[in-house]
């Protein structure tokens, strides 16, 4: 016979909280899950990362020899 009583109580409507503010609810084996980072606070989705844009080689060269264009 299988053992019983093996397997973790599901809790169908765990709520998801990120900084103690409720964001969803799903399935899962805890009553309750804390997280760090979604979607909501993610630098890249809230677009607030440093994103350093920097000179291209050709447009470095142009800019050290004093060329406007390629054709000269």
């Amino acid at each position: 016979m299988p053992k019983s009583n093996i397997h973790p109580t599901w809790f169908t409507n765990t709520p998801v909280l990120c900084d103690g503010k409720p964001l969803s609810l799903i399935g899962s084996t805890k009553n309750e899950l804390q997280i760090d980072m979604w979607l909501g606070n993610h630098p890249f989705y809230t677009k607030s990362q440093l994103v350093i844009d920097s000179e291209g080689r050709v447009e470095r060269f142009m800019k050290k020899y004093g060329l406007n264009s390629i054709d000269q």
